[in-house]
């Protein structure tokens, strides 16, 4: 199909999937010419784009129409519409059209019912930092495509080391591709150890220990997650997002739901495996402590993004969020 749709938050790992459409689509000698970007910006950039699409390549190989971040498929006039429906089904074989936005494409709409006729879709959104088979699966395709051989050890050290951090991925993955060069011998985890920057992982640790109430584990965290030039906005997230998780799994048993799939359902988790382990890790807390985690970690978030000095901030939130985890 001459149609495509990419979107998701992982910006990086879509940035480069466009990257290598375009490659692949391409002649590198008629680029400029059969290469068009339509920002959000434009005036009827969708039309326009459209009506692009239409045109045939000058020269050797395809035209790519790009429209970046289009609301399409979150809200579509009837003009565009019209124009959708009259459009998708014509282009010619040598003409592609890519959309791309982050947020998933709301299946009501009639314009994403129509690109669903016409379009392959690729999701990229955000692998959920507990998913960890995914995230190995992410390790060894990014592994595959740099050209570096690591071992299954090394590929889950890594997962644990990054995260869903994918451009932080790709970056440590090409430490690893110069580090080996001229060598054939797979990668192991000595050398992940050694080049990889560790910080995903104890951002975890760091939610763990707040759990707990364990107050001085979860200062030494914090300060060795600053001083590994970890961003305090992304500790934060991190926090965020594990205590929303054990917050619905919590409310999930309080409900008196014990199907694994439909609590992982309903946290937004890939593997309903790891609906057990969330569920012994929130036994010591109660449905009221988990509701009052979230105030004081939006407190954090606000502080932090309005210029708020990040240790003296977070090392005090982190003793009210120990404090308040403490069993009583």
């Amino acid at each position: 199909m001459p149609v495509y749709v990419y979107w998701g938050e992982d910006d990086f790992a879509l940035e480069k999937a466009v990257a290598d459409l375009r490659d692949e689509l391409l002649d590198p000698l008629w680029t400029s010419f059969n290469y068009t970007i339509f920002s959000p910006e434009q005036p009827n950039a969708i039309i326009e784009g459209l009506n692009q699409a239409m045109t045939p390549p000058f020269g050797v190989g395809n035209r790519l129409v790009w429209l970046v971040n289009t609301t399409i498929c979150e809200r579509c006039p009837d003009n565009v519409l019209a124009e959708l429906q009259r459009t998708l089904a014509v282009i010619p074989k040598t003409s592609y059209l890519l959309l791309t936005f982050r947020n998933k494409p709301d299946e009501r709409l009639k314009s994403t019912k129509i690109l669903k006729q016409f379009a392959t879709f690729k999701s990229f959104a955000l692998i959920s930092p507990w998913d960890q088979e995914a995230l190995i699966r992410s390790v060894k395709e990014a592994a595959r495509h740099i050209g570096v051989s690591i071992t299954p050890n090394a590929a889950e050290m890594l997962a644990s080391s990054v995260g869903n951090d994918t451009r932080l991925l790709y970056n440590e993955l090409e430490k690893i591709r110069l580090y080996a060069l001229g060598s054939n011998k797979p990668q192991d985890t000595d050398v992940v150890l050694s080049l990889v920057r560790n910080t995903t992982q104890n951002s975890l640790q760091l939610s763990a220990a707040i759990r707990t109430g364990n107050i001085e584990t979860a200062l030494t965290l914090v300060s060795e997650l600053l001083a590994a030039s970890e961003p305090g906005l992304k500790i934060v997230a991190t926090l965020i997002g594990q205590f929303r998780t054990w917050l619905w799994v919590k409310m999930m048993m309080e409900s008196g739901e014990r199907n694994p799939q439909d609590i992982a359902k309903a946290c937004e988790l890939g593997n309903p495996k790891r609906i057990y382990y969330l569920q012994q890790e929130v036994k010591s807390l109660s449905l009221k402590q988990l509701i009052s985690t979230l105030p004081i970690l939006l407190e954090l978030e606000v502080g932090l993004k309005t210029g708020a000095p990040e240790l003296p901030t977070l090392q005090t939130k982190v003793i009210e969020l120990c404090r308040l985890c403490q069993v009583t």
